[in-house]
C-alpha cells in the first residue's frame, strides 16, 4: 500500500488531522483524529476529506475512518458544609479565573435547589440538546449548565433525592466537548447529590468555601470529613468574607472574625487556599451578572491568585 498524494488535501480547513492517507489498487484509506469536534463538525470533515480524497488521480473509492481520543478530564467539587457562604460566587470566579490561566472549562451548577449560576454568569440562554446531551451554554471563556437555564425563574424544585440526583446526572453527561477541568458548584451539606457525584465521578478533589466563624466551620468540617471519608482529596478551603474595609474611612474590620478557617485547615490537616474579603463590589458585580474575575482590579487579581493555587494542587 502506498501513502497518498496529499496535496489535494492540504488546503482543507482541518488537514492538520489527518494521521494517515494509504492508496491501493484505487482504493484511498484516510484516518483522521476529530477529538474536540461536535458531531456536526465531525460529519463534516469526514465528508470534506471523502470528497477530496476522490479527486485525487487515481483514486476510484475513498475510506475515511474517524477516531475520537477521550479528553482527559478533571472533575474538582466546590462544596461548603453551610448554606450562605458564597459558596456559588467563589465556584463561578474560580472557575472564570482558571479559564483565563488558559486552561478549557466548564462549570456545572449542581446547587439543584438554589441554582444560581445563570445569575452570577448574566447569561439566560438555554442550553440545547442533541443525542440526548446537553449542549453546554458559553459565558466570559467557559462552559456551563444549570438547572436554573430549565426551570422558569422563582419556581421551587420539590425533589426529592432520587430525582435531584438523576438531574446531576443529565449535566454531568453533557456535551463537555474539549474541557480539561470541571468545576461543580454543589448544594451545601452532605447529603444525596454529593454522594451521587462522588459515587459517580470520583472527582479528582474537593474544595471547601466557608465563612470565619465558628459556626460556619462547624458545617465545613462535616463536609471536610466527608470527602476524606469518600477518599476524595480535599484540596484546600477557602475563607470567604474575612475582612470588610470601610468605605468611607479605610479602616478594616472583621464581621465573622478572621482566620478562623485557615486555623480549621491546619488542625485538619488540610491546605489553606487563601481569604477573600467581605466586598460590596463582589456582591452588586455577582447581582449584575458581571463576575469580578472576569474584569481586573483587586477582586479578579483575588480569584487569580486562588486559581493559581488550586492548579498547581490538582496537577499534584
Amino acid at each position: 500500500m502506498a501513502a497518498l498524494d496529499l496535496k489535494e488535501l492540504e488546503a482543507l480547513p482541518h488537514a492538520e488531522r489527518i494521521r494517515s492517507a494509504r492508496v491501493k489498487d484505487g482504493v484511498a484509506m484516510v484516518i483522521a483524529d476529530a477529538s474536540g469536534l461536535s458531531k456536526a463538525e465531525a460529519e463534516t470533515l469526514e465528508q470534506e476529506l471523502r470528497s477530496a480524497t476522490l479527486a485525487v488521480p487515481g483514486v476510484a473509492e475513498a475510506k475515511v475512518a474517524i477516531t475520537v481520543a477521550e479528553p482527559t478530564r478533571k472533575l474538582i467539587a466546590i462544596g461548603s458544609g453551610k448554606g450562605g457562604v458564597g459558596k456559588s460566587t467563589v465556584a463561578a470566579n474560580l472557575a472564570i479565573a482558571i479559564a483565563r490561566a488558559g486552561k478549557k472549562v466548564g462549570l456545572i451548577d449542581a446547587d439543584i435547589y438554589g441554582p444560581s449560576q445563570p445569575t452570577l454568569l448574566g447569561s439566560d440562554a438555554r442550553p440545547e440538546a442533541a443525542d440526548d446531551r446537553l449542549i453546554p451554554v458559553e459565558a466570559h471563556g467557559l462552559k456551563f449548565l444549570s438547572l436554573g437555564q430549565l426551570v422558569s425563574p422563582g419556581h421551587a424544585l420539590a425533589w426529592r433525592g432520587p430525582m435531584a440526583t438523576g438531574a446531576l446526572a443529565k449535566l454531568m453527561e453533557a456535551d463537555w466537548g474539549n474541557s480539561e477541568l470541571l468545576i461543580v458548584d454543589l448544594p451545601p451539606g452532605t447529603g444525596d447529590v454529593q454522594l451521587s457525584l462522588i459515587q459517580r465521578s470520583r472527582p479528582a478533589g474537593a474544595v471547601i468555601v466557608s465563612t470565619p466563624q465558628d459556626l460556619s466551620l462547624i458545617d465545613a468540617r462535616r463536609a471536610v470529613d466527608l470527602f476524606n471519608k469518600m477518599s476524595v482529596p480535599v484540596l484546600g478551603i477557602v475563607e470567604n468574607m474575612a475582612t470588610y474595609i470601610c468605605p468611607h474611612c479605610g479602616e478594616a474590620s472583621h464581621p465573622f472574625g478572621s482566620g478562623g478557617a485557615e486555623k480549621a485547615a491546619a488542625e485538619m490537616g488540610v491546605p489553606f487556599l487563601g481569604r477573600l474579603p467581605l466586598s460590596l463590589a463582589i456582591r452588586e458585580a455577582s447581582d449584575a451578572g458581571r463576575p469580578p474575575a472576569a474584569g481586573n482590579g483587586a477582586e479578579a487579581d483575588a480569584f487569580a491568585a486562588l486559581a493559581a493555587k488550586l492548579l498547581e494542587a490538582v496537577a499534584h
